[in-house]
């Protein structure tokens, strides 16, 4: 299957990337920069990965840029990955404006202009394909600070089960990865006693496995997930 993954570079993006390649899919990965891993990577998997360069903040490239001159038309995407995204945390006094609209359209916007053109793709092509977004359990049990973050990935799963409703007789899914607090960049402005105090309010007293929320999306990608769409699946450590 040809896979389409944003932030691939790095965190939770290069493990689903990983996982991928080495179940024989054909990856195209997106993220801002290449990094170490993803070059090795590239190195491993010349055959079966192919990556760009491009900001999530282009919301109007996106048709251009990645649909028409990088993939191109003819080629069939059987699944997308929207892992892709920013923080801006702070409390809701203080709200920044030009953050937020940034926020909204990395997290949100051009997640569903990717989205609108993985669809018309796999319309043009005939295939039944499956859409997966990382959300987040920030948008289901409260985090201060996490306010605005929080409201993007509840825009996301609003949008992904009416996706789910609107395209489900065609064979397309739409489903959300709920994921729980991971070691990765986006937690690593914490310190250790607030990790730990998030880790403490979990059923098992740790942090959310990369690897096993990897997993789940190439599983929620896969024929074996055929009847799962317009869902919600909780990837948390037992948070929610």
């Amino acid at each position: 299957m040809n896979i389409l993954v944003t932030g691939a570079s790095k965190g939770v993006g290069l493990a689903i990337t990983k996982t991928l390649l080495r179940n024989n899919h054909f990856v195209f990965g997106i993220s801002r920069k290449k990094t170490i891993e993803l070059e090795e990577l590239l190195k491993e998997y010349p055959d079966n990965l192919s990556w760009i360069s491009f900001d999530l903040s282009e919301s109007g490239n996106v048709r251009q840029k990645i649909f028409k001159s990088w993939i191109g038309f003819k080629t069939p995407i059987h699944g997308f990955v929207n892992n892709a995204a920013m923080a801006y945390d702070d409390i809701v006094t203080n709200i920044n404006i030009d953050l937020l609209e940034k926020m909204y359209k990395v997290n949100v916007i051009t997640p569903m202009v990717f989205t609108k053109f993985t669809v018309r793709q796999m319309l043009l092509h005939h295939v039944k394909g499956s859409i997966v977004h990382l959300s987040s359990i920030s948008a289901h049990t409260g985090y201060k600070g996490l306010a605005m973050y929080a409201s993007t990935k509840g825009a996301l799963e609003a949008f992904s089960k009416n996706t789910a409703r609107e395209w489900g007789e065609l064979g397309i899914r739409s489903n959300c990865l709920v994921a729980g607090f991971m070691e990765t960049e986006m937690s690593s402005s914490l310190d250790d006693n607030q990790k730990r105090r998030i880790y403490n309010r979990t059923s098992l007293k740790k942090a959310t496995d990369v690897v096993s929320v990897a997993e789940t999306v190439q599983f929620l990608l896969s024929e074996k997930s055929k009847s799962i769409t317009g869902q919600n699946i909780n990837v948390d450590s037992g948070t929610i």
